[in-house]
């Protein structure tokens, strides 16, 4: 799946998709990063998994004091990076979220909103478990999910995104219990709040799982020391 947001939805095409959203998914999107720059302390060092063409990036950047956007495709990354060379406080790398390439405990915070935790189609536990490793004790880490609440909005968002060609046909046989399944291979998941709490029974953290807008659904990790 990660072949698809690098070819069929890169670059110019994932930022259409933001484009085409319509208001109750803007107000959405709005409330996630407001959520996020609420927990970023000035001065902190920041990084996104999945920045993808740095829509929130520039938002961070004007709270921490330096932020890391990661992301595994090349042109959506190149794309990006057009629009943050403006910004002084902002670096851009190519890399697998499952591995990252930093230190331990490097970061005050990270951040992986917009479902990242589902669209990376990586191993969950082994995501989080390799957030929590690069983030300082006391730091935050931050994912989020849909909440079931906003589930209409969000099927009325994809079937846009369907009907512009940046996604495959929905199939709406398979299409429920908050998973999205369209009929060129391309799946979108929630993570709910339980589903959360077990990925991260195995970590020393301690795990808050906070309702944002009726539409997103945050887990808030703090790495113990």
């Amino acid at each position: 799946m990660s072949a698809y947001y690098s070819h069929k939805l890169s670059a110019a095409r994932l930022k259409q998709a933001y484009n085409i959203a319509p208001p109750r998914v803007r107000q959405h999107l709005d409330a996630e990063v407001s959520h996020v720059v609420k927990k970023i302390r000035p001065g902190d060092l920041v990084i996104e998994l999945g920045c993808g063409y740095g829509r929130i990036l520039p938002r961070l950047a004007r709270k921490a004091g330096w932020v890391v956007g990661i992301d595994t495709a090349v042109r959506t990354l190149e794309f990006a990076q057009e629009t943050l060379d403006t910004i002084p406080n902002c670096s851009l790398s190519r890399m697998d979220a499952v591995r990252l390439g930093f230190h331990d405990h490097a970061f005050d915070c990270l951040v992986c909103i917009q479902n990242g935790i589902s669209a990376f189609h990586a191993d969950q536990r082994a995501l989080i478990s390799e957030s929590v490793r690069v983030t300082k004790s006391g730091g935050i880490v931050l994912f989020s999910s849909y909440s079931d609440k906003f589930w209409k909005h969000r099927i009325e968002w994809f079937e846009l995104q369907s009907e512009t060609g940046l996604l495959g046909e929905i199939d709406y046989e398979k299409t429920k219990d908050g998973v999205i399944v369209c009929k060129d291979g391309f799946t979108a998941t929630t993570v709910r709040g339980k589903d959360f709490l077990a990925l991260t029974t195995h970590l020393n953290v301690d795990v808050r799982i906070v309702e944002v807008d009726e539409s997103s659904l945050f887990c808030e990790i703090v790495p113990c020391s």
